[in-house]
């Protein structure tokens, strides 16, 4: 008659298995001890991370992908509004900083000797441009802000590099501006080197404004640069409006043949800055609460 033998009685199924177990921890603290002491298993490490490196980096692989795709895409949107932000940020803040040009510290101690007033902090808004009109006798532009926002006629507008012209026609949500290059436009200007004051004019060319009335001993270089002055009410002083570029004094003629070249490229413009000086501010408000209709 066939018996029935345990397998653990069984020599064939090795040792028992609470001695295997046994074995393996005894044999995995010597491993452990040996590598604590000796490093022996650096090799062994080493060599399994660059089997396995492989296949770590197929499997990562789709991930990746995915990661890129996304980013790559989905961000397209985000990227352009922060651009867009970023350039409103630049021209806001090179168009404040503009007045430093002008020794702004110098002309609050002279204020300051005459007990006058200084000036308030002006208040500067971005706007685009939406057509502009660039034919020899007439340099004009439309920007997409208008009487609703508090735009004026004769306002100020510049760029990141100095004065482009003025508001000349607002309507309710548009309004229409001359630039400083326009044949019809003059605006009084100072040589900001020593203050000597004049009057630059426009001839048609985006890259030359005449300065006519000079005579042949005013005190004027190439080089020289010209801001507004403040005189007329329409820009605060201190604004970048050219830069002198030639100097030709003629004995027999009364006034010195200057011109020179604006600041701002305004064949290139495509946001411009529009002022509110306080002055300003409180004739525009003056004006609104007397109810001006709209056109």
């Amino acid at each position: 008659m066939a018996t029935f033998q345990s397998p653990k009685s069984n020599p064939a199924y090795g040792p028992a298995l609470g001695m295997r177990v046994l074995i393996l921890m005894s044999l995995s603290i010597v491993l452990m001890v040996l590598d604590h002491q000796k490093n022996y298993m650096n090799t062994v490490q080493r060599t399994i991370g660059v089997v396995v490196y492989p296949i770590q980096v197929v499997v990562d692989a789709p991930f990746r992908f995915w990661h890129w795709l996304r980013d790559s895409t989905a961000n397209r949107h985000e990227l352009q509004l922060e651009v867009s932000r970023l350039k409103t940020e630049r021209l806001l803040t090179n168009g404040r900083l503009q007045r430093f040009t002008a020794l702004e510290a110098e002309n609050a101690r002279l204020r300051a000797l005459l007990e006058a007033r200084p000036h308030d902090r002006d208040e500067i808004r971005v706007a685009e441009i939406m057509a502009v009109d660039a034919n020899r006798y007439r340099h004009s532009l439309v920007i997409d802000i208008g009487r609703r926002d508090g735009v004026y006629d004769g306002q100020s507008i510049i760029d990141a590099d100095g004065v482009v012209g003025q508001v000349i026609k607002t309507g309710l949500a548009t309004s229409q501006a001359i630039l400083i290059s326009d044949p019809s436009h003059a605006l009084p200007v100072q040589v900001s080197r020593n203050g000597l004051r004049t009057i630059a004019i426009g001839t048609g060319e985006f890259d030359r404004l005449d300065l006519p009335f000079l005579p042949n001993n005013a005190d004027i270089e190439p080089g020289d640069l010209l801001v507004t002055s403040g005189l007329g009410g329409e820009f605060s002083a201190g604004y970048p409006v050219a830069v002198v570029a030639t100097v030709n004094r003629m004995p027999q003629q009364p006034f010195a043949d200057v011109t020179a070249i604006p600041s701002s490229a305004l064949n290139q413009v495509r946001e411009v800055m529009l002022i509110w000086s306080a002055t300003n501010t409180t004739t525009v408000d003056a004006d609104s609460e007397a109810g001006e209709p709209d056109d």
